[in-house]
């Protein structure tokens, strides 16, 4: 039997991170989880504070070269509705920053990791997959698929919506489902996308293109799911000329890549995000739609805590109650997260008048009070940041004035 202070189950981009953050972090680190799979050919956004925990990890300057920096967004209400919003730029130069995040392709950060994880002193891998779970109040123990069996002082769960961890801690789930799918591909473009991102916010959902290094851009495509299987089988020219009308030939003549992927949406949120001797992190603990850039960067956050909390005083034992510790840090910012885009797809969606009104009004004030549209800018990057950025706001004010 081998023991160690903690155990990551999951070996998705979730949990290799969280692995590699507590291992840094002074932690003796199981990694139970079969290798990635090379085939993902899905790209992901990380805010300005996601990539300075990268950072802090030193791995975001091997991700640099692969990551498009994101310097703009813009919201663009693409629906032929009576109500409709104005056009609403988000520029990151406005709240001090070169850009909001970057994206890249999932598979340059998923090798990074990789290499990091096999090189890491504290990480032990184990690519059988966990075939059973025991936790007490001592420790967690774990029986892997081919009989080898393993104790820790703390488990995480990054095992996904599934989570063997979270159905062996008792923790029940909540779930609901959308009328819609996502049309998840990357395109080629003739014009530069000047590292912007457009959003248009259509009847079915957000139609999001974000930039890719060179003339290149991903895309997710939230719509009906009998369109979205339909357009799946469209031969690639006929649907870049879809993806071009769509974006009003923004970016030119577009040319999709292959492996063109749907998913169906649905959400789902754990009852508790830890408890005694366990965490659980990622789409274990949360599941919204792809919408605003949210997936990730919220993992990473449940990572930064986690690390927080494991990783303060490394020459003690983990403490018993950390689960605890965890779930009351998490649940604010998980739950506004969940709401916040469960709130904003379901507004796409409704035919109700004032539901409308509401959402274009709230486009119309964002768009006409700067200082307004900048809380929400620092807000989208870092929960907290907006609301603590105030009071130096204001004292550069007062400085231009007095000047």
């Amino acid at each position: 039997m081998k023991t160690f202070e903690v155990a990551v189950i999951g070996g998705g981009l979730a949990g290799t991170i969280a692995a590699i953050a507590l291992g840094r972090g002074g932690r003796s680190v199981a990694l139970v989880a079969p290798a990635a799979a090379k085939e993902d050919r899905r790209t992901t956004a990380l805010m300005d504070q996601s990539i300075r925990f990268l950072d802090r990890l030193t791995l975001w300057e091997k991700l640099r070269p692969a990551a498009a920096p994101l310097t703009s967004m813009r919201i663009i209400d693409g629906t032929d509705r009576l109500l409709r919003a104005p056009t609403t730029t988000f520029r990151a130069a406005d709240v001090g920053l070169d850009a909001f995040g970057y994206n890249f392709p999932n598979t340059a950060l998923t090798e990074i990791l990789e290499a990091a994880a096999a090189g890491e002193g504290n990480i032990t891998r184990f690519t059988d997959m966990a075939e059973s779970i025991d936790i007490s109040a001592e420790r967690v123990s774990i029986t892997l698929a081919g009989g080898e069996v393993l104790t820790a002082d703390f488990a995480v769960g990054a095992d996904g919506r599934g989570s063997k961890l979270r159905e062996a801690a008792d923790i029940g789930v909540r779930t609901w489902s959308y009328p819609q799918s996502a049309m998840v591909l990357n395109f080629a473009h003739s014009l530069p996308h000047q590292n912007i991102s457009s959003e248009f916010h259509t009847k079915h959902g957000p139609f999001t293109q974000v930039p890719l290094p060179g003339s290149r851009s991903s895309l997710v495509w939230v719509q009906d799911p009998a369109e979205a299987a339909a357009r799946l089988e469209l031969p690639p020219a006929e649907l870049g000329s879809l993806v071009e009308a769509q974006m009003h030939s923004m970016l030119g003549k577009t040319t999709i890549e292959e492996s063109v992927q749907v998913w169906p949406l649905s959400g789902m949120m754990a009852h508790r995000f830890g408890k005694g001797r366990i965490a659980l992190i990622g789409e274990a603990a949360h599941v919204f739609p792809p919408i605003g850039a949210q997936g990730l960067n919220l993992s990473l956050r449940d990572i930064m805590v986690l690390t927080d909390i494991l990783c303060d005083r490394v020459e003690l034992p983990v403490p018993a109650d950390a689960g605890e510790s965890f779930d009351r840090r998490r649940r604010a910012d998980i739950i506004t997260r969940t709401a916040s885009v469960d709130l904003l797809n379901r507004s796409l969606l409704s035919d109700f008048l004032p539901v409308q009104m509401l959402r274009a009004a709230g486009l119309h004030i964002l768009s006409a009070i700067p200082p307004l549209r900048n809380l929400v800018m620092r807000e989208g990057i870092e929960p907290g940041r907006g609301f603590r950025d105030i009071p130096d706001s204001l004292k550069e004010k007062l400085k231009r004035k007095k000047a």
